[in-house]
């Protein structure tokens, strides 16, 4: 925990950028670097009955830590999927799912 998972980016970009991600987050997350998981997930998009082209998201699932540090999260991830797709003004859309420690179970134990 936590848990991102990346879409509309290739599996190679999202490769480049993992130690960072971990770099920038771990310090504002206060967390373990071990507790993080990175997945990239390969979708196809659709739109009006036609696969189409969509612009790279970041779905974080984690404990929320609040709006500032969840500002921070965003803005660094965003920063990180330009610099992997070497265009500076690429839309990144970052979604937050706050989890609770009650519903987050390892190991079949609850945090």
């Amino acid at each position: 925990m936590p848990h991102l998972r990346l879409r509309a980016l290739d599996a190679h970009a999202v490769q480049s950028i993992s130690k960072e991600i971990v770099d920038e987050l771990q310090p504002l997350m206060d967390c373990p670097r071990e507790d993080f998981t990175i997945e990239h997930i390969s979708s196809t998009f659709m739109f009006d009955g036609a696969v189409s082209k969509a612009y790279p998201f970041v779905e974080v699932l984690w404990f929320d830590r609040g709006q500032e540090v969840k500002d921070e999260v965003a803005k660094k991830l965003t920063a990180l999927v330009r610099k992997a797709v070497n265009n500076d003004e690429q839309d990144v859309a970052v979604i937050f799912s706050a989890l609770t420690p009650a519903s987050y179970y390892d190991n079949g134990e609850h945090y």
